[in-house]
């Protein structure tokens, strides 16, 4: 099986390097990105099973982006995280296309189920044998 990799998009730098080295001490391949457009030119490289979206992006925004990525991916999981929130971004995030929805600021362990509960629902799929992962 290939390592379980994570996509972070998140234009705060520090959000980034946080995220990424908790994942990564717990196990995790991360990689990241500070636009949708970054973000998207990486999922034309490589798959990523399970995603940490930011909501508010310089350069779209992370409903439109959750869209554009359900168009070419109905399995992976893909997790809103914000600021700002409200019961209308919560029924945007869902129509959207997100799994759940975070926010800022939230625990890293909360985060970390999360990932670990998305892996596990991805294995009892059995994802993995399409390679997606």
């Amino acid at each position: 099986m290939n390592a379980k990799k994570i996509l972070v998009v998140d234009d705060e730098v520090a959000i980034l390097e946080i995220m990424a080295e908790f994942f990564k001490m717990k196990g995790y391949a991360v990689s990241t990105a500070k636009t949708a457009e970054e973000a998207l030119i990486m999922l034309g490289r490589e798959a990523f099973m399970v995603m940490f979206l930011d909501l508010k992006l310089p350069d779209m925004d992370g409903i439109t982006l959750c869209k554009r990525i359900r168009r070419d991916n109905l399995i992976a999981v893909i997790y809103a995280i914000t600021g700002y929130t409200n019961f209308y971004n919560l029924m945007d995030c869902r129509a959207a296309g997100f799994d759940d929805f975070f926010v800022k600021p939230v625990d890293m362990n909360t985060l970390l189920k999360a990932a670990d509960d998305a892996f596990e629902k991805i294995e009892r799929w059995k994802v993995e044998k399409y390679d997606l992962m």
